[in-house]
């Protein structure tokens, strides 16, 4: 059997935590900020958890299943 390789796309974008749940980064904070709102920035500053629909998709990336 061949060894499984990460995603390299998704290992740039995913992190585990301590407690072993998956976290993001929120999207729609790169560009074009001038038309959003200070809070809506502010709150897409804040890391995230992968839903639980995505969670499984993501672990097969990070070649955790």
């Amino acid at each position: 059997m061949p060894k499984v390789k990460t995603n390299s796309g998704a290992k740039k974008r995913f992190a585990l935590t301590g407690s072993g749940k998956i976290k993001r980064k929120h999207a729609f904070k790169s560009h074009i900020l001038t038309k959003k709102t200070k809070k809506q920035k502010r709150n897409l500053t804040h890391f995230s958890t992968v839903a639980k629909a995505d969670e499984a998709n993501v672990k097969a990336l990070l070649g955790m299943k």
